[in-house]
């Protein structure tokens, strides 16, 4: 069994030097301005903790509002491994939490059954689709129900998609095939709330794929990532999880795992961390890691992709910080988008700042999260964009709800990459490099 100091990774904390470099990368410690909520305050804490100089009850405040963004191991000189302490310290606080019985039936319901089943992800798709066909979305809005609903949940109603229909749903199939000769098979993960929420986006995800010559397989056992899960401290749930997905996409045989959410795609890269190195789950979950791809990263490798029909319109780039900070891409979205013709892309000043959406911390965190978008925002009217282009559900969400804040739903939208390519028609039968 595990001890404190090995939970809660205090061995790790000792490569942090207390430089300050963190600081101006840290969008916390920028809008709250205290040294608590800073890399190195919060690093600092967790040795105390582990030190017995300090309480877990001490910790859980700072770390429950930081956004696990990574941008501070992005400017870390001494590499301190700041994702795995937070981790950590988050699992360290659940135990707490669970051991004085705090933890809610509705917390146990929704990580132990709502996030991780495929019934449940299709079962809010259908129900949010049945509430806004019904009349019921423009009657509780009109007669302002909606301000009733917890955790600032009424903003976030307001920006979730248009839903497809229950029928759309049934329809999808689980393997799909090009015209041609398959230049390459590829699994989609499709997420959770990607699938529930964003289902349309996953099928254009699929579309893309498939018209860039690839066969596309949809593997029935995969599940959640697990990502809300290791955010919230569940590392075992997040685990079991993982092995969960490893077993379903080794079935599938394919040469890439494409995903095509920034914060997914982090959790799916990092499965080996779950397990210890040299174990038997380790190893397989080195093989799964060697296999996930971003979507852009796939389809930049396309040879000769053409797109045919021209986007007028200014844009900007949100990076997903996940997909930034953790999973270290970059280049490929922006290539992407300049390959639209029409497109008039102009870069955002402080590119990466986080959005403040951080999985559900802009629901449990709301007005941290506004102060934090508040900021991104700023940043994004200096561009004066049409639209807002991102690559992760959350993202999406929260620029959305920024560009309402902004009154500015008239002049801008937000929309996911994938949705921007497929409506620039991309152009069918290509090679794969």
């Amino acid at each position: 069994m595990q001890t404190l100091q090995e939970k809660i990774n205090y061995d790790k904390t000792f490569d942090c030097v207390q430089c300050g470099y963190c600081l101006p990368a840290c969008p916390t410690y920028e809008t709250m301005e205290r040294e608590t909520h800073s890399p190195r305050g919060r690093i600092n804490l967790v040795k105390l903790v582990a030190e017995d100089k300090a309480s877990i009850e001490d910790l859980r405040e700072p770390i429950e509002k930081c956004l696990g963004c990574m941008a501070c191991t992005t400017v870390c000189p001494t590499n301190v491994q700041y994702g795995q302490i937070l981790e950590g310290a988050k699992e360290v606080i659940e135990d707490q939490r669970s051991e004085s019985g705090k933890q809610s039936k509705v917390e146990d319901f929704l990580f132990e059954s709502f996030f991780s089943s495929e019934k449940w992800m299709r079962t809010l798709g259908n129900l949010t689709w049945f509430y806004q066909k019904s009349g019921l979305q423009a009657f509780a809005n009109r007669l302002s129900l909606t301000r009733f609903a917890p955790l600032h949940l009424e903003k976030i109603e307001r920006v979730i998609p248009e839903q497809p229909s229950p029928k759309a749903r049934a329809k999808r199939v689980n393997h799909y095939k090009p015209d041609g000769p398959a230049q390459a098979k590829v699994a989609f993960f499709t997420g959770c709330i990607m699938d529930g929420v964003f289902f349309e986006t996953n099928q254009n995800t699929i579309e893309l794929l498939v018209r860039s010559g690839l066969e596309v397989l949809l593997p029935e056992q995969q599940s959640c990532c697990g990502a809300l899960h290791a955010h919230s401290g569940k590392i075992d749930d997040s685990r079991e999880l993982a092995k969960r997905n490893i077993e379903a996409f080794e079935k599938a045989e394919v040469n890439y795992i494409v995903n095509n959410a920034g914060g997914c795609g982090a959790r799916l890269i990092e499965y080996h961390h779950l397990f210890d190195e040299g174990s038997y789950w380790y190893d397989r979950a080195k093989r799964f890691v060697s296999k996930v791809k971003d979507v852009s990263q796939i389809l930049v490798e396309v040879e000769g992709l053409e797109f045919t029909k021209p986007i007028n319109r200014t844009v900007t780039y949100q990076p997903s910080c996940h997909m930034t900070n953790v999973q270290g891409i970059t280049s490929p979205p922006l290539e992407l988008i300049k390959k639209v013709p029409g497109i008039t892309l102009k870069e955002l000043d402080r590119l990466d700042f986080c959005c403040g959406s951080a999985g559900i911390y802009n629901i449990v965190n709301y007005e941290d999260s506004m102060d934090i978008l508040d900021v991104k925002m700023k940043d994004v009217c200096g561009t004066q964009p049409e639209s807002i282009i991102t690559t992760n559900p959350g993202c999406l969400l929260q620029m959305k709800l920024g560009i309402e804040r902004e009154g500015a739903t008239e002049t801008m939208d937000a929309v996911h990459l994938v949705d921007l390519l497929l409506e620039a028609e991309p152009k069918v039968n290509y090679k794969f490099c």
